[in-house]
């Protein structure tokens, strides 16, 4: 009776089988890491408008009246070098004011970024298959490269349909197929490991950046206060307008004494 040998692996395809489990395992915790990186920028984006909105724009106005306050005082005492600077200062920053606050207007729903289970699985399984540090090649990392950016606007937008697009568009393409050989595939699977390493130490690096920011912070504020049922934002709205209404009766003064002093 003839029976068949068990064919035993060698030290290099004994390697390989580990490190595709590291690889695979890597891979998991690198399109976890994406996606709450791209969920983060998007969460702190869509605040920054709404922030913008109620209280930047405020701001704005607070601003150019305290400005054109600091240009009739300079008005007034043309010779007071003092005067004149700090009206360029007022002037200066009540610009930059408006400058800032002058964000794409977007839907009010958008107001608020709260990503859908399917949504987010599907960013996923995209990131899965065309992140640039498993490419196999420049001209390959070149082309996930594109693809990742389009998968991560899709993604800050809900589109769910072009994310299944370049799903579909990757999964058939000859760039999809893996070579073969042991041992080239073994190297690729090292570089790739390395690689995503690296990636996920970048996106550790800049989630920490981002929760370290001002606007994080106030993000965090804002929502620790709605926890307790407060409005933050409102509570700073009634104490902006306060500042405004009392530098709207200084310019009133301002006005009227300037058109007596005329």
């Amino acid at each position: 009776m003839i029976t068949g040998t068990k064919h035993r692996k060698t030290p290099e395809e004994e390697e390989l089988s580990k490190k595709l489990t590291e690889l695979e395992e890597l891979e998991s915790e690198l399109i976890q890491s994406e996606l709450d990186l791209a969920t983060l920028h998007v969460e702190l984006r869509t605040f920054e408008i709404r922030y913008l909105r109620i209280i930047g724009t405020r701001y704005v106005e607070l601003d150019e009246i305290n400005a054109q306050i600091a240009e009739l005082q300079a008005r007034f005492k043309p010779k007071d070098k003092k005067l004149q600077e700090m009206a360029e200062e007022a002037r200066t920053k009540a610009d930059e004011s408006a400058k800032v606050t002058d964000v794409e207007q977007e839907p009010l729903e958008r107001e608020r970024f709260t990503p859908s289970e399917d949504l987010k699985k599907l960013y996923r399984e995209v990131a899965k298959s065309v992140h640039p540090d498993l490419a196999n090649g420049e001209d390959d990392r070149v082309r996930r490269q594109r693809l990742m950016a389009v998968a991560n606007q899709a993604y800050e937008e809900g589109d769910e349909a072009r994310l299944e697009a370049i799903l579909r568009e990757w999964e058939t393409s000859p760039e999809s197929v893996k070579g073969e050989g042991v041992g080239a595939e073994l190297v690729r699977v090292i570089r790739k490991i390395t690689q995503v390493k690296e990636r996920l130490n970048v996106i550790e690096t800049e989630i920490d950046q981002l929760k370290g920011s001002d606007l994080y912070q106030l993000k965090m504020k804002v929502e620790e206060a709605e926890d307790e049922d407060r409005d933050l934002l409102d509570e700073m709205t009634m104490h902006l307008d306060e500042q405004i209404a009392l530098a709207r009766q200084e310019l009133k003064k301002m006005k009227t004494k300037r058109s007596r002093w005329i």
